[in-house]
């Protein structure tokens, strides 16, 4: 009698399902100038990275690359693993992750790509292809171009040119005198904005009340207060603030001010940038953490927080505990000698 075998057939393999598509904008972006796909593309990873490469591989572009889709889309994996896989494929130089600026004005709107290398490419390439990109996605200006008209538009017709009259020659121009330190703000009776803030001085403040030699020995100092960009009332209120009860020599205290109270050089004032500078519109994420910047700040496809995390506490358990046994071990000797 035959004996019939009940034992249940193989399990089907699980076949993955279908990606979705990403928001418009979004999801997985090729790079170019990739050989076709062999067998051996991915051998040196290890098996988790090897089939979560294998499989982002095969996605159409466009195709969402978040963790949870490609968790719920393939049956190995889930997030956490996922995401540690996609990690390890930005180290090994397979993906990196940025953020792109589409449209212009009030459309424009910031989408996550995954730029999706199938050969593994160094830091640099990364770099060099990312400033491209950036580039590239830069606003051009349209320059138009001068179109010639249809061959069935009549030409006009030349006009005789009128004969050329005699110019007559254009007269040499006047040059101005070239202004002195002491010749620049004069004041309209001829005398310089310097001198006549300090014949102003005496009448603000009879302690420093001086004569006509001494305003012409000063004017060279107080004008470099006017050559800084301040004005007779500055000068005037900054060297009669807080004067002493009495003072012997006006020149001296005048010219002691002038020099120690000089104002600071005023910086020339920031030019404006343009209206038509663009903006940046790409930026790479931390494949770990998601922080944008630019591509040089990122090694890796990490930041620098993520690629030196700070000692877990675990780690500091051991020497913890060492330094515990050997209080320990002290207070037991202690005891001893007691």
């Amino acid at each position: 009698m035959a004996i019939q075998n009940f034992s249940p057939a193989l399990p089907t393999p699980a076949v993955p399902a279908p990606c979705p598509k990403a928001s418009p904008g979004y999801g997985k972006r090729s790079v170019p100038d990739q050989r076709p796909p062999r067998a051996d593309d991915f051998a040196c990873l290890p098996e988790r990275e090897r089939y979560i490469a294998g499989y982002v591989d095969t996605l159409p572009e466009g195709a969402a690359m978040n963790i949870k889709s490609l968790a719920r889309c393939q049956p190995l994996y889930g997030q956490m693993a996922v995401g540690s896989a996609l990690r390890a494929l930005g180290v090994a130089g397979h993906l990196r992750q940025a953020r792109c600026a589409v449209g212009d004005g009030d459309n424009l709107r910031w989408v996550t790509r995954t730029f999706w290398s199938r050969t593994a490419r160094d830091n640099e390439w990364w770099n060099t292809f990312l400033a491209a990109e950036a580039t590239h996605r830069l606003p051009q200006p349209v320059v138009a171009s001068a179109t010639p008209p249809p061959p069935w538009v009549p030409a006009e017709p030349a006009t005789p040119a009128a004969p050329e009259k005699p110019v007559a020659p254009a007269p040499a121009p006047v040059v101005p005198p070239q202004r002195t330190g002491k010749s620049q703000g004069t004041a309209s009776g001829g005398s310089s904005l310097a001198y006549l803030a300090l014949t102003r001085l005496g009448p603000a403040d009879r302690r420093l009340g001086l004569s006509e030699d001494d305003c012409r020995e000063l004017e060279e100092l107080a004008a470099a207060w006017f050559a800084r960009g301040v004005d007779a009332d500055y000068l005037i209120h900054t060297v009669t603030a807080g004067l002493p009860a009495a003072v012997d020599s006006p020149l001296g205290f005048v010219r002691k001010r002038l020099i120690t109270k000089l104002p600071p050089q005023q910086s020339a004032a920031p030019t404006p940038a343009p209206l038509g500078t663009p903006t940046p519109r790409l930026m790479v994420e931390c494949t770990e953490c998601g922080a944008p910047g630019k591509a040089e700040a990122f090694r890796d496809g990490l930041c620098g927080p993520c690629r030196q995390p700070a000692q877990s506490p675990d780690a500091e358990a051991p020497g913890i505990e060492r330094d515990i046994q050997a209080h320990v071990k002290r207070l037991r000797e202690q005891l001893k000698l007691r």
